[in-house]
C-alpha cells in the first residue's frame, strides 16, 4: 500500500502522521488538511480511505459519504492519469456554504496521456468531469505556479 503524507495548511510543519486511517484533531472541525500522494494509480484508493476518515469525524450520512468518494476519486485518478506529479489531495469544509471542499492540486498536463499510452479503449474513459458535474454544488479548475487545481465543493448531509 501507498502512504500519504499530510499536512494541515493552518501548520507550518506537516501533520505527524502518513496513514490515512489516523486523523490528527487538527484536521477536524474547520480546519483544511493537504495530503501528498504518490503518482500512482493507487493513490485513488489512497485517497478515497483518507476521504472516508474525515467524513467519519464530519458525522456525514452514508449516501453523501459515497457522492464525496466518487468525486475524490474522480479528481485523484484524472490527476495521476492525466498529468504530472505532484498529487496533492486537500479537504475542507466550508462553513458558510456547508460543503465539504475537495480540491486535486497536480504538476500539470503529462506531455503523453498515460490512457492513450497503455493503450485502453476511449470508449472507456472521459465520464470523470460529467460525473463531477452531475455531483457538485459547484466545480472547476485554476492555474497554479507549478500545475493546476481541480476541485470540487460538495453537499455534506450529517
Amino acid at each position: 500500500m501507498y502512504a500519504a503524507t499530510a499536512t494541515d495548511r493552518t501548520a507550518a510543519e506537516p501533520a505527524s502522521y502518513a496513514t490515512p486511517g489516523v486523523l490528527p484533531a487538527t484536521c477536524t472541525g474547520e480546519v483544511a488538511c493537504a495530503w501528498n500522494l504518490p503518482h500512482h494509480p493507487e493513490s485513488a484508493g489512497t485517497a478515497r480511505r483518507i476521504a472516508r476518515t474525515v467524513l467519519d469525524a464530519l458525522g456525514a450520512d452514508i449516501d453523501t459519504a459515497d457522492v464525496v468518494l466518487i468525486v475524490v476519486s474522480e479528481l485523484v485518478t484524472n490527476a495521476v492519469e492525466h498529468a504530472l506529479p505532484p498529487v496533492t489531495l486537500h479537504l475542507e469544509q466550508r462553513t458558510e456554504s456547508g460543503a465539504l471542499h475537495v480540491e486535486v492540486d497536480d504538476g500539470g498536463p503529462a506531455p503523453e496521456d498515460r490512457a492513450r499510452a497503455a493503450g485502453r479503449d476511449p470508449e472507456e474513459h472521459g465520464r470523470g468531469a460529467p460525473i463531477i458535474a452531475l455531483l457538485a454544488i459547484a466545480h472547476g479548475e485554476r492555474a497554479l505556479p507549478r500545475g493546476a487545481a481541480h476541485w470540487a465543493d460538495l453537499p455534506i448531509a450529517a
